[in-house]
């Protein structure tokens, strides 16, 4: 297995984490491809008992940046959009890939499906790229 890779899997999957506590699960990596998976639980619903688009919004972020990741370095999300396609119920499914790895700014395309393998949501995420360990300036 490649080390980033590996580092990837074990950060994104630790408990403890974020991702991990909301019943994110990322299932591959590889250089420009990433696959994860929502797990879904009552944590995960709203008041209607649908999946809640913020637990879709983190699965696309969390599998997106994976993605922007996975040829090395370290990111934080600048942007993103999502299209919400149709409701969802159940276990969702994620896949990112790239429009763009750059050195400095990273554009990734994600596609989210149900267990039906019906599109859920699409969407676009732009991450800044820092070198591994490096903070992102936070004067601008």
């Amino acid at each position: 297995m490649e080390p980033n890779r590996d580092s990837l899997l074990a950060i994104v999957n630790a408990p403890g984490q974020f991702n991990f506590e909301n019943g994110i699960e990322l299932t591959h990596v590889e250089p420009g491809l990433a696959q994860g998976v929502l797990w879904a639980g009552p944590a995960s619903l709203n008041p209607e008992g649908l999946i809640h688009g913020g637990a879709i919004a983190t699965l696309a972020d969390t599998v997106a940046g994976c993605c922007a990741c996975s040829t090395g370095g370290d990111c934080v999300t600048s942007s993103s959009s999502l299209e919400y396609l149709r409701p969802a119920q159940g276990d969702l499914f994620c896949e990112a890939t790239p429009k763009k790895l750059g050195r400095k700014l990273s554009v990734i395309q994600v596609v989210i499906v149900n267990t039906e393998d019906k599109t859920v949501a699409t969407g676009t995420f732009t991450f800044f790229m820092t070198r591994p360990g490096e903070a992102p300036d936070s004067q601008g």
